[in-house]
């Protein structure tokens, strides 16, 4: 990450199924992998047969809810490391996307998490718990894709930083559901190579404006992210900008998708 700062984004329209995407490649995921742990999480108990445990239910809060990291190792070892999520992952259509012994450092692409974000925000009960959570996001960390929201509408957010040990450079991440002009989108943008940590959350916010309008939706507002959505609570400390959560554990292109087959997870979780 020594050539200046990368971006990709990808936009989907929820009701219509239009997408846009620009930039490409692969990125770290820093903490947005967090989603990837708890729908890991929710296929790993639906096979045992089982709900959730009360300590899984309290880990997959704090992970979603605050980022944290302890819950979230926890979450993981319960998955099976990376073999448990490549595997997850792999049920989930997500065909870009390689986890690595350290979670943080998993790699993505931002079509693969717009094709997550699809899945989990679909209708059932499990992904309504997977949404609940999402809305629940700390205001420390209501940025990115947030900051698009139609005022009083509701958002489901889950962001990642991280500061790059070998170059000091930051990783910045946001992906969730967003409101615009009336319209629904999942929108993910990934990015690397940024001086400051609000260099990269600037930047991000600017693609992600751009990847709705580019889908098809209206100009998203510039202005400051949401502090909170009507139910969001939670306690607890989370990173503030500029100190990042882990160390180190352009074509573009506007589409309308052929129908989706049913996903192989459809019904199948069980929170």
């Amino acid at each position: 990450m020594t050539d200046g700062p990368r971006v990709s984004a990808a936009a989907l329209d929820l009701a219509s199924g239009e997408t846009y995407a620009s930039g490409g490649g692969e990125f770290v995921t820093a903490s947005v992998v967090k989603v990837d742990i708890l729908t890991g999480l929710l296929l790993t108990a639906r096979d045992a047969g089982r709900g959730l445990t009360a300590a899984e239910r309290a880990h997959a809060e704090a992970m979603i809810v605050r980022s944290d990291n302890d819950a979230a190792t926890a979450l993981w070892q319960v998955v099976g490391r990376a073999a448990g999520l490549d595997a997850a992952n792999a049920r989930l259509g997500l065909t870009r996307t390689v986890a690595d012994a350290r979670w943080g450092l998993t790699r993505t692409t931002a079509a693969d998490r717009v094709r997550l974000l699809r899945q989990v925000l679909a209708p059932g009960d499990a992904r309504a718990y997977v949404r609940e959570l999402l809305e629940r996001v700390v205001p420390e960390q209501a940025w990115g894709v947030p900051a698009l929201a139609d005022p009083g509408t509701r958002w489901a957010v889950k962001n990642g930083w991280l500061p790059r040990d070998p170059t000091g450079l930051w990783v910045v991440n946001s992906t969730g559901c967003v409101t615009v002009g009336g319209r629904v989108y999942a929108v993910a943008v990934l990015s690397d190579g940024h001086a400051s940590m609000a260099e990269g959350v600037a930047r991000v916010e600017e693609a992600a404006r751009d990847a709705v309008r580019r889908c098809g939706g209206a100009a998203a507002p510039t202005r400051a992210a949401p502090a909170t959505n009507a139910r969001s609570q939670g306690g607890g400390s989370s990173a503030p900008r500029g100190r990042g959560e882990l160390r180190d554990q352009p074509r573009t292109a506007r589409t309308r998708p052929r129908s989706a087959a049913t996903p192989s997870w459809r019904g199948e979780l069980n929170p």
